[in-house]
């Protein structure tokens, strides 16, 4: 088989997947795909049976997903809990997308593993063992899809993270203002969860719900904060909770973090603007600087290689 045909296969192998994660890994938490499908017949005032609502679903929520659950439900038992928890709380931290267990989660990333590797085995076909290098490359192919998800999974969490420190400055002037008006917190973050939609914002709403349901505030913050995992948030959460214990003025203590905040993010751009000249080096050295190069001297080449002079540099 060619090289070029093998490199074809590869990449081919390594789009499908990656596509395949990335849409399940869509930010589609808390939504039943087939009540979705439900509702929008009943909207259209149009009867249908069970069986054309479900066949109406796409082949991911149909097929996909479910088999991957049942799949982690076999992992479940086989698979140590301490593991479990550490992919519970990362996906926590992603912000728990499409509602992804931990199990099917695990389960995908020993699919993926398969699917990469056997790939690579059926393009190398007997040669794979032939050259120590064909071996080499398809364990290293392997490794590269058990490893993808949690590298996804990663890049989602420090999104997230990004995310909640953007938007948390402008949230804690809206808490600042709500409170220093006279509302109580709670109400504080009523208001910023129903102003914006973002990830700090659905934070904020969890949290209530959870106080709604009888868990203790403080407790609901701090699990809010291990859910998002950013240091900053981390921080303002341990001064509103110690605001509480010790009596101190709410309105006091969240003025002083909003500062705090916007002293942060103002640094974070700093640091962003001081590395965006080692950042720019390599393209610049590898890209602009051989293009200006030949721009210049490509001409003047020319002229010695073809112009007058030429028949000083030999016939």
């Amino acid at each position: 088989m060619s090289p070029t045909v093998i490199a074809f296969l590869v990449i081919l192998v390594i789009v499908v997947a990656v596509a395949l994660v990335v849409l399940g890994m869509r930010d589609r938490a808390g939504v039943d795909p087939l009540a979705e499908r439900l509702a929008e017949f009943a909207e259209r005032g149009e009867a249908a049976t069970l069986h054309e609502i479900e066949m109406s679903q796409s082949f991911v929520d149909r097929v996909v997903i479910p088999t991957a659950n049942r799949l982690g439900e076999i992992a479940l038992k086989i698979t140590p809990q301490k593991s479990l928890d550490t992919i519970h709380h990362k996906l926590e931290m992603a912000g728990n997308p499409r509602g992804i267990q931990a199990t099917t989660f695990f389960v995908a990333r020993f699919v993926l593993a398969v699917l990469f590797g056997g790939g690579m085995a059926l393009v190398y076909g007997g040669d794979l063992f032939a050259k120590l290098t064909n071996f080499l490359i398809t364990i290293g192919v392997t490794v590269f899809g058990f490893v993808m998800p949690n590298m996804l999974l990663d890049s989602k969490i420090r999104r997230r993270q990004d995310e909640v420190r953007k938007a948390l400055p402008d949230a804690l002037d809206l808490l600042t203002i709500c409170v220093e008006a006279g509302l109580g917190f709670d109400a504080a973050m009523r208001k910023v969860a129903d102003k914006w939609e973002n990830e700090l914002s659905i934070a904020f709403g969890r949290a209530l719900q959870e106080i709604q349901l009888g868990k203790l505030r403080r407790e609901a913050l701090r699990d809010m904060a291990e859910r998002i995992g950013a240091a900053e948030f981390e921080s303002f959460i341990a001064a509103v909770i110690q605001s509480e214990q010790l009596g101190v003025s709410m309105a006091k203590i969240l003025r002083i973090q909003s500062d705090d905040m916007r002293v942060r993010r103002r640094q974070r751009a700093e640091q962003a603007a001081h590395r965006a000249p080692v950042i720019m080096l390599l393209p610049m050295a590898f890209l602009i600087f051989p293009t200006i190069m030949i721009l210049t001297m490509g001409p003047a080449i020319l002229m010695v290689m073809y112009g007058p002079i030429s028949g000083i540099f030999g016939p």
